[in-house]
């Protein structure tokens, strides 16, 4: 039986463990600083957030945003290239310290992992060939949809079949295969950011894939781990910045060639 001193004594011991892993969460932004580099997760296989150059350097929207803040906080930007599926595993098990990879916010992620203030939108789409009169999931019905495992696009298509019979899912691992599976043939419709229509076409003119619809738009954010109080709060206060002076605007809008919607733009 445990007396009431032992059960002050268990109490202490687990308030004491509770603080301890909480500082320890709360120190990520001065172990960052001390180590004098970030790791960034970053999926450098869905242009334009991450590919490589032709002299096979890192590029795109993201990649550019996180060599900013790294800047701004003062350290060094190491890169952690990640796919769609193993954006919140790498996160969870400390191999980045944060995720910037078209990363949308979803309640699902939020159960255990957690965001900054969004600083961009990704438009999920259905894509398919051109002069398909496809407006809806309904015109689907019969269709084989590709689409990246583990995505927000994953899970709106998911959504929509389960609403319209007859819709074949092909889930693949990666952006970069998913995309192949378009500008190759082997698939015709695929469901994935507004952004990777542009890339499948580039890949392969003649396929002449477009848009057909859009199934949601999402904000998407900086993620990071739980209790991170600090980390989260800078990050928070580095998005609203860069908001303010437009310098992720500009980003967005050379890799995406349209501005960010207004409530994500400086005000005039």
């Amino acid at each position: 039986m445990v007396t009431l001193k032992g059960l002050i004594k268990l109490t202490l011991a687990a308030a004491t463990v509770f603080t301890l892993a909480q500082s320890a969460m709360a120190d990520t932004l001065a172990d960052i600083k001390a180590r004098g580099r970030i790791l960034i997760a970053i999926d450098l296989g869905a242009p334009p957030y991450g590919m490589l150059d032709g002299n096979a350097q890192p590029s795109g929207s993201d990649v550019e945003a996180a060599q900013a803040l790294a800047k701004d906080l003062g350290v060094e930007l190491e890169i952690v290239p990640v796919t769609g599926p193993n954006r919140v595993p790498f996160l969870l098990t400390s191999k980045a310290d944060i995720v910037m990879a078209s990363f949308s916010i979803t309640d699902e992620r939020k159960k255990v992992i957690d965001y900054s203030t969004p600083y961009g939108v990704v438009p999920t789409v259905v894509g398919g060939p051109a002069g398909e009169a496809i407006a809806d999931f309904a015109a689907l019905s019969g269709k084989t949809v590709a689409v990246t495992r583990g995505t927000t696009s994953d899970a709106a298509l998911t959504k929509g079949a389960d609403a319209s019979s007859g819709v074949e899912i092909v889930r693949y691992e990666d952006d970069a295969t998913t995309n192949t599976a378009i500008s190759t043939g082997q698939q015709d419709y695929i469901a994935a950011a507004a952004s990777v229509i542009k890339q499948v076409n580039i890949a392969n003119p003649s396929r002449n894939v477009e848009i057909k619809f859009v199934m949601t738009t999402a904000p998407y954010a900086i993620g990071l781990r739980q209790g991170e109080t600090e980390l989260k709060a800078w990050l928070d206060q580095w998005v609203s910045t860069n908001i303010a002076s437009g310098n992720l605007n500009a980003i967005y809008e050379k890799h995406f060639g349209i501005p960010l919607p207004a409530e994500y733009q400086a005000k005039k």
